[in-house]
């Protein structure tokens, strides 16, 4: 299985980025797919699962209404759209396989290599 992550970056605060993930090694869709970032010196924290059928999403309230996550399975695609970007959202954002929670992320294992996101002014 390997997980590759793109589209990081610096952003002010309020902008947007969107962040992919490629999977190979694995059937795209056979999973949920998750969304988790980590920030200096602080736990993997989850932002956003997407069901394996694409057809249901859960998101960590502080992203509610800002990121999107989002699946192209003809891609082996994995999305994630940010927007209205805050300095909190600073982090290496990783894409995983497997479902997560408020309570629970994929262990390192399953993740991708991260991609850094920094939003200041």
């Amino acid at each position: 299985v390997q997980l590759v992550e793109s589209g990081g970056g610096w952003v002010q605060p309020g902008g947007s980025l969107t962040l992919s993930c490629v999977g190979s090694g694995f059937t795209f869709g056979s999973s949920d797919m998750t969304w988790l970032r980590r920030a200096p010196g602080k736990a993997p924290e989850w932002v956003s699962t997407i069901s394996k059928y694409g057809d249901i999403t859960y998101n960590e309230d502080s992203v509610k209404g800002r990121f999107t996550i989002s699946t192209d399975n003809s891609r082996n695609t994995l999305y994630l759209q940010m927007r209205s970007l805050r300095p909190e959202d600073t982090a290496a954002y990783y894409c995983a396989l497997g479902t997560g929670s408020t309570w629970y992320v994929p262990g390192p294992e399953f993740w991708g290599q991260g991609t850094q996101v920094t939003v200041s002014s």
